[in-house]
């Protein structure tokens, strides 16, 4: 699952607004001490929705382009508890310091100056995982990173609970 995730630069980030109905977006994130990470700013729909219910999923999906099958992308979807990073913490610092790294340095140095900026952790709670046609799995194990068969009748709220 890590190395299938590691291939994708962004996440697609479902949130529920104050109504309850679903919201979709992408942000580009980082993955460090088995969480993820988001850096988006509070004008955003997704963060005005994460701010009001913590609840979010995560879906990472393989690239139309490099799939053989349209009806069998490769796919992880996560379902987590989020929470806001305090600007300035220690945390704070280390992850945008990651951020840098990975993507457009300058980029995330302008972004930081920009105080409508948050960072978000998102702890994933279960999941799912799908690399094909009949190689469909749970998400599970400690750091909640592993993957395991699914069989007939159990549910993704069965795992590790």
């Amino acid at each position: 699952m890590k190395e299938f995730i590691a291939t994708i630069q962004t996440a697609i980030i479902g949130t529920l607004d104050s109504k309850g109905h679903p919201f979709s977006s992408y942000a580009p994130y980082i993955y460090n001490n088995n969480r993820f990470y988001v850096y988006i700013s509070d004008i955003a729909t997704h963060a005005k929705n994460l701010q009001k219910n913590p609840k979010a999923s995560l879906f990472f999906v393989e690239d139309e382009s490099k799939t053989d099958n349209l009806f069998a992308r490769k796919r992880v979807s996560l379902q987590c508890d989020s929470q806001k990073i305090e600007r300035g913490s220690e945390r704070f610092v280390e992850v945008l310091g990651l951020f840098a790294k990975k993507f457009d340095a300058k980029m995330v140095g302008t972004l930081k100056k920009m105080l409508d900026f948050n960072l978000y952790e998102f702890k994933v709670m279960y999941g799912e995982a799908t690399f094909g046609f009949g190689k469909a799995y749970f998400v599970g194990g400690e750091n909640m990173d592993e993957l395991i068969a699914r069989t007939e009748g159990n549910g993704h709220h069965g795992v590790n609970k």
